[in-house]
């Protein structure tokens, strides 16, 4: 069966085994972005599919923490998924991917080391774009509370009475 989403035709197992045996960090087809494990997947409207894989890459990247999963990153990142940030969100990866060009040799999400997409990622920290992309990920990203026990935060204490009584002296490296 072909579909839009699917063009192939490929069943999910099918998608799946073509992600992992390529060893991609994410599937990316058209109108749609995957995990290789097949864990998440995300109909793009407005964006290219390879605009937002990189968009998830440098959010990763702004932001690494190795225990949260991508799809929370995807989470936080899927509003700039829109008519109104399509355009900016577009020109900001193009710019990130001459940037890396320039530099590495390489697009953005092409470049296999951390270290060097954030040196790519450093070049450009006061470029309006970056500070979007940071900045939403700030609320995006930590406001939801699926990633609040990989952190080990308890949530907000104002209802138990606050943290005086709840934890707030547990402090032994001082």
């Amino acid at each position: 069966m072909t579909t839009e989403l699917n063009p192939k035709g490929l069943t999910r197992r099918e998608l799946i085994a073509r992600a992992s045996a390529a060893g991609a960090g994410f599937l990316v087809g058209a109108g749609f972005i995957a995990a290789p494990n097949g864990v998440w997947a995300l109909e793009v409207k407005e964006l290219q599919p390879e605009t937002f894989a990189t968009l998830l890459q440098m959010a990763r990247d702004i932001y690494p923490h190795d225990k949260v999963g991508d799809e929370y990153y995807v989470a936080a990142i899927k509003g700039y998924d829109t008519a109104e940030s399509a355009a900016a969100v577009t020109e900001g990866i193009a710019s990130l991917d001459v940037r890396a060009q320039e530099m590495k040799g390489a697009k953005y999400l092409e470049l296999g080391w951390e270290r060097d997409r954030v040196e790519v990622l450093k070049s450009m920290e006061e470029d309006s774009f970056f500070q979007m992309v940071r900045g939403g990920l700030v609320t995006g990203l930590y406001n939801q509370k699926a990633v609040w026990p990989i952190f080990g935060y308890q949530g907000a204490s104002y209802k138990q009475g606050g943290y005086i009584n709840r934890g707030f002296n547990d402090i032994n490296w001082l």
